[in-house]
């Protein structure tokens, strides 16, 4: 089977298992998003959907966050770890969607990489889940799955893993896709125990022996 072709299986399969691709990150607004996706780096979405809701009661508008002392963010986002880093950048890049974009999150990706603390990893998930466009997002689990599964060649880099993806997802199936592997590694594909013996997507998976 080509890659293209184990790839359109794989999205199907996961479509079957997980029909509501929905992003885990909770949030009402476009900056809301942006925040929430700073704090998640090297943190589970599980707490950054603890911290958020005292934190965007903190600071209501993009332009309380852009006004914000520094030090008062940081104690509100303490428990998501690396907080001095994060409360700078969720302070500067309100900063600049007021300056520079109108107060809007940006539709594309060079304006995006544009705003501290965003990447090309945040920068797809933004554009997949807010504009509903194809996005490629390579998180730790996107890589490690697909490259188990055999759509990449296994590379642990995240810009190489997003290239070779784009080449043989479906661009209109890229961001859901990508959120459904997410949660196939919570549920099935996990780094430490994976249920191979039980996982759907075996037929699928080059790195599957029945042993495994």
């Amino acid at each position: 089977m080509r890659k293209k072709e184990r790839a359109e299986a794989v999205v199907q399969a996961l479509k079957e298992l997980y029909p509501d691709a929905l992003c885990a990150l909770q949030y009402m607004k476009d900056y809301e998003l942006m925040i929430a996706v700073r704090l998640s780096a090297q943190c589970t979405d599980a707490r950054v959907n603890l911290v958020t809701p005292a934190l965007f009661t903190a600071f209501p508008t993009l332009e309380a966050f852009a006004q914000a002392d520094v030090l008062q963010v940081e104690e509100l986002i303490r428990s998501c770890g690396f907080y001095h880093h994060k409360a700078r950048d969720i302070v500067l890049a309100c900063q600049a969607l007021l300056d520079r974009f109108g107060g809007k999150v940006p539709d594309n990706m060079d304006e995006l990489l544009t705003i501290p603390g965003v990447g090309r990893k945040t920068a797809n998930l933004l554009l997949g889940d807010i504009y509903g466009k194809p996005a490629v997002v390579c998180d730790t689990h996107c890589i490690r799955i697909t490259g188990k599964l055999g759509l990449t060649d296994g590379t642990k880099d995240p810009a190489k893993c997003e290239e070779q993806l784009w080449k043989v997802l479906p661009p209109e199936e890229s961001s859901d896709f990508c959120h459904r592997i997410v949660l196939f590694g919570r549920d099935t594909c996990t780094a430490r125990a994976p249920k191979c013996g039980e996982c759907p997507l075996r037929p699928l998976c080059k790195s599957y022996t029945p042993s495994s």
